[in-house]
């Protein structure tokens, strides 16, 4: 019960920030008060529209939003999200581009498990889809999961990526986003030795902690310092009465949020501030560029407890991954036994979670690659959500991303333009 009264009293807390912000904006609103000249209610009615939307946003889970893209027949193609294979944890889904031929790139795109749902990645996607087909994984709040389900660790995770590649088939790219690039390494030396005929062609690898201690950052100085027990004992809680998975141990996404605006806090605090200003003077929108950043940044999901803690214990602690000793249903995966599927790795100069470093652990740990299926690229200036979202992602990372595809294409398979994309 103490997990579940902790779990109830963070919902308690949100839910009544959100019934005060829907308060003040609802009292400051009034006609009467424009009677009045004073700014206090202007300021009073701005806090609250600030407050109610951004307190009501952790609990909703964000839309794709990716409505059509521009075809090269010169007609705008609708886009529908259709899911290919739904299990508990998490599903498969595909962007179906509805009036085009099918493409010679098909791409899957991996989503982190690490608070925030895969539509993080929805300017990523919405830049790929002109060029590829794309497939992403969706993984399901943890909140909203029964206990009847089971477990899931990374274990569990790593053998959801190898029944993703299995069913789409060897004529495919993987691209790995940050928190699952190991895991995505891993599920790939598990297809190269279990099932050689589902490997994916090539496995790009973003920012991913593949070895954790080859640069710290404050995210692996965090791993270090606490043990497993106080870990445990102070993130871990049961979901409330609320939710379907009443009772399930997780990490909570309100708890990863926290720690998330902590390690920005004043940049944070002055966006809140410059917000509720411009909205007092009547200068805010609907869709300007803080609603659009926050409406994502906010909305957040819980982890299962053994995922959270697995991850923590064995790819940060353990080094499993950087070691190649990671098992996986009690077989060992060796990354050297992957030899024909090519590799690339990309870190940004700037990324202060996974430094430069940590990801192109990977090449070195791909014995059995030669050196001509090796690539990496170190984006100058990029921060962590730069290399696979914004300028430095759409100018410089995706072209080359798609021509490490296509030069690893193989002879029989055609090769794609790459189209020109502007801000997404």
């Amino acid at each position: 019960m103490k997990g579940i009264m902790s779990y109830d009293l963070m919902e308690t807390i949100r839910n009544t920030n959100e019934w005060m912000g829907a308060s003040a904006r609802a009292m400051a609103s009034y006609p009467i008060w424009g009677l009045s000249p004073h700014p206090m209610f202007k300021v009073m009615s701005a806090w609250g529209r600030v407050t109610e939307r951004s307190f009501s946003r952790m609990v909703i889970k964000p839309d794709w939003g990716i409505r059509s893209i521009p075809g090269a027949d010169g007609r705008d193609h609708l886009i529908s999200v259709e899911t290919i294979l739904d299990k508990p944890f998490g599903a498969l889904i595909h962007f179906k581009v509805s009036g085009r031929e099918p493409m010679a790139r098909r791409v899957l795109l991996v989503a982190p498990m690490s608070g925030h749902y895969a539509t993080l990645l929805r300017s990523t996607v919405a830049s790929l889809l002109p060029d590829c087909d794309v497939y992403v994984t969706d993984w399901h709040n943890a909140r909203d999961i029964p206990v009847s389900a089971g477990k899931f660790d990374i274990e569990d995770y790593t053998l959801y990526l190898v029944d993703f590649m299995r069913h789409l088939g060897p004529d495919l790219n993987v691209i790995a986003v940050c928190q699952p690039a190991p895991l995505t390494l891993a599920a790939t030396a598990y297809l190269a030795e279990e099932d050689p005929a589902a490997q994916p062609r090539t496995l790009t690898l973003i920012g991913g902690p593949i070895d954790p201690d080859a640069a710290a950052t404050e995210v692996t100085d965090f791993g270090a310092r606490v043990t497993m027990g106080q870990l445990e004992h102070m993130v871990i809680q049961r979901v409330g009465f609320k939710y379907k998975g009443a009772g399930r141990l997780v990490y909570p996404g309100l708890m990863q949020l926290a720690s998330f605006i902590s390690m920005n806090a004043e940049k944070h605090a002055k966006a809140f501030q410059d917000k509720i200003l411009a909205e007092s003077k009547g200068e805010g929108s609907e869709h300007d560029h803080h609603n659009i950043f926050y409406d994502e940044y906010l909305a957040v999901m819980d982890m299962t407890a053994e995922f959270y803690l697995s991850t923590v214990e064995r790819i940060f602690k353990g080094l499993e991954i950087a070691q190649n000793k990671f098992v996986v249903a009690g077989k060992k995966v060796d990354i050297g036994k992957i030899t024909n599927v090519a590799v690339k790795t990309v870190e940004g100069s700037n990324d202060d979670i996974s430094a430069p470093g940590q990801c192109v652990a990977a090449l070195r740990l791909c014995t059995g690659l030669p050196d001509s299926k090796k690539a990496q690229h170190l984006e100058p200036g990029a921060g962590h959500y730069g290399i696979f979202a914004g300028s430095s992602w759409r100018n410089n990372i995706r072209p080359l991303v798609l021509e490490f595809i296509d030069a690893n294409a193989g002879g029989s398979a055609p090769k794609g333009k790459v189209t020109p994309i502007r801000a997404v």
